[in-house]
């Protein structure tokens, strides 16, 4: 069974992802934390970082290129990040996670602490934007069209155990 899950930043992907594999044992590879050691590497925020990988397209193609090549060896993974239900081709279930942009701000500004309110509001527009235009330019790929996504899933509504609990009936019922 291969799993995506995707959403914009804070929507809570990375812990969806951790709960599903975590309860079914399947594989997690995630694109948001490769991007953030490849940031740290560099020693740059997720901002500059994003805005490096603008003029670099090379940064992206790397990570997504990776991804599809892990999830396709892969028969039992759960592929977390913002293009995953695009980039893996044979997924059985793709999920699309949102949540209104403060709640998602908070969020970010829980996991990276000493930000503040208009810092972390300002950088999670200016991220989703940059990811936005390189998806487009990269891959022709309207980051917004939830056309392929089986499941979209407002996070701030259902917390991650209430997610999983769907997800995861989602999941039995493919398997039937």
């Amino acid at each position: 069974m291969r799993v995506t899950v995707s959403g914009p930043p804070g929507s809570g992907t990375t812990t969806l992802a951790r709960l599903l594999a975590g309860r079914t044992g399947l594989r997690l590879i995630s694109a948001g934390e490769v991007f953030r050691g490849l940031a740290a590497e560099r020693g740059l925020d997720l901002a500059a970082f994003g805005a490096l990988a603008e003029t670099d397209p090379g940064i992206d193609r790397l990570i997504d290129e990776r991804q599809r090549e892990i999830a396709a060896e892969t028969d039992d993974i759960v592929v977390e990040g913002r293009l995953s239900g695009h980039m893996v081709e044979h997924a059985d279930l793709r999920v699309w996670l949102q949540a209104p942009l403060g709640v998602r701000v908070r969020r970010v500004m829980e996991r990276e602490a000493g930000a503040d309110l208009a810092a972390a509001e300002a950088e999670t527009a200016e991220r989703e934007a940059c990811e936005a235009r390189r998806y487009l330019q990269y891959y022709g790929i309207d980051i917004h069209d939830l056309l392929p996504y089986d499941l979209v899933l407002n996070s701030d509504r259902f917390g991650v155990d209430a997610l999983g609990a769907i997800v995861l009936a989602a999941f039995a019922a493919i398997g039937d």
